[in-house]
Order: structure tokens, then C-alpha cells, then sequence
């Protein structure tokens, strides 16, 4: 038995896609037919890797090096993807960056680098893509917030302060978008096997192992299957909700 997911030809933009989980949200909406460009912010080689195995593939995959906490380079590409594609249908909105420490050895601009990527660069393309939205009256936007949002951890105050800020701006947004019928709803991760990750795990992993019920970490994959749930006809009748995917974190 087949399940058409709705997702076949579909218009998707991706940030922070050339890596760890939005490669595999990249990749998963590819596979299921949806026409994917994914901004990344440096690393051109990675860009390339993920745009040469989709085609490869036969998939339809596009990278576009942008800054997404430049509001006028956010507007551009948007543009752009809007003149190519004529329609936006899904927005994800993976990027984001950590700089962990304590509270009292948070520099300045390590407040300030997490917060105007995790939120201001969340508030640049979505304030960008939601016109097109609107004058289709439709569409989907998915935001990647983070366990971190909701259960606190030492060494996170500026991350975790940006994650809870993208849990309470997916449910104004929901409200806010919900009569022109787009549903904007989050998945929040636990500790998923990535190179972002990496530092957290090589540091504590056996007693974050510890604290998850289900005693292993998570695969990208398996974010980006919530993502793409979220993003398919399933989830007609879900939004402003943040879908945690965390193995049962801190639950014990």
C-alpha cells in the first residue's frame, strides 16, 4: 500500500540545509517529489555534495549561499526562488548556531551571534516567504526549535533563550496565519548525532545517554520525517503545536 503524502511537486525553501538535519530535511522532501532550494551560509563544498547527490538521484535540489541575518539578502533570495519556482508551498527554517557556556563567560557577541541567527534570521525569511503564502492561501512553515526551548540545560542560557523565543513565535504565527490557511507548527529535537552536536556529546555522553529515555541519540533522518509529516497533506488539521523528537529527554 502506497500513501500519497500531497508533497509531489511541491515548492520548498530550506535553511542551514547543506548539513546534519537540514540535509536530511533537504533530501527527505526531495525524495518525495518536492522542488527543494536550501540556503547555507559558508560551506560551499558542503552545498555542492549535497546538490551533486541529488542529482545523482534525479532529485530537484538547489543551494543558495545567503546570510540570513541580513534582512535585504533574505528578501533577494526569496525573490528569486519566487520568480523561479512562482509559488513558495513549505518553509523550513533549520539554520542555527550554538555557542554554549556559562552565563558568566557569555561574551556579548556570543549572545548576540545566537540570537540574531536563531530568531532574527527565523524572522528575516519568514517575513520574506509569508506574502507568497498569502496570495496563495496556503502553505506550510516549519520551525527547527530545540529540546533546549522548553527543558533547560547548563551552559545554554543565550540558545535556550532563542529556542523558547521560536516555540512562542511559532504559535503567534499560527494564530496570526491561520485564517489564510497556513499552518506554521515546530519540531524540537533532542541530542541528534551531528557535527553541530558533536562538542556536547564527546563532553557528556554517557550521562546524556543517561537522561533520554530511550538511551541513544537521534538521527537526522529522523527529524526530517517529523518535518515532512508536518509538511504533508497528514498534517491538514495540526498547527501552532512544537512536536518534540527527543527520545523521551528528561522525562526520568
Amino acid at each position: 500500500m502506497t500513501f500519497d503524502s500531497g508533497l509531489k511537486d511541491k515548492v520548498a525553501l530550506v535553511t542551514g540545509g547543506s548539513r546534519g538535519i537540514g540535509r536530511a530535511i533537504v533530501e527527505t522532501l526531495a525524495a518525495d517529489g518536492v522542488d527543494v532550494t536550501f540556503f547555507y551560509r559558508g560551506n560551499a563544498d558542503a552545498a555542492r555534495e549535497v546538490t551533486a547527490a541529488g542529482e545523482a538521484a534525479g532529485w530537484r535540489i538547489k543551494a543558495e549561499q545567503v546570510d540570513i541575518t541580513d534582512p535585504q539578502a533574505c528578501e533577494a533570495a526569496v525573490e528569486r526562488l519566487a520568480d523561479r519556482s512562482e509559488r513558495i508551498d513549505i518553509l523550513v527554517n533549520n539554520a542555527g548556531v550554538i555557542r554554549d557556556n556559562i552565563l558568566g563567560l557569555l561574551t556579548p557577541d556570543d549572545v548576540r551571534t545566537v540570537l540574531d541567527t536563531n530568531v532574527g534570521g527565523v524572522f528575516n525569511v519568514t517575513r520574506a516567504v509569508v506574502p507568497y503564502m498569502i496570495s496563495q492561501r496556503s502553505g506550510r512553515i516549519i520551525n527547527i526549535s530545540s529540546v533546549s526551548g522548553e527543558k533547560g540545560g547548563r551552559g545554554q542560557t543565550n540558545y535556550a533563550a532563542s529556542k523558547g523565543a521560536i516555540n512562542a513565535m511559532t504559535r503567534a504565527l499560527a494564530v496570526e496565519l491561520g485564517r489564510r490557511k497556513i499552518l506554521v507548527n515546530a519540531v524540537a529535537p533532542g541530542v541528534i548525532e551531528t557535527e553541530m552536536s558533536q562538542g556536547v556529546r564527546d563532553l557528556a555522553g554517557d550521562e546524556i545517554k543517561s537522561r533520554i529515555l530511550l538511551k541513544r541519540y537521534g538521527q537526522p533522518d529522523e527529524i526530517a520525517h517529523a518535518v515532512w509529516f508536518l509538511a504533508s497533506r497528514f498534517a491538514n488539521y495540526i498547527t501552532g503545536q512544537v512536536l518534540s523528537v527527543d527520545g523521551g529527554f528528561k522525562m526520568e
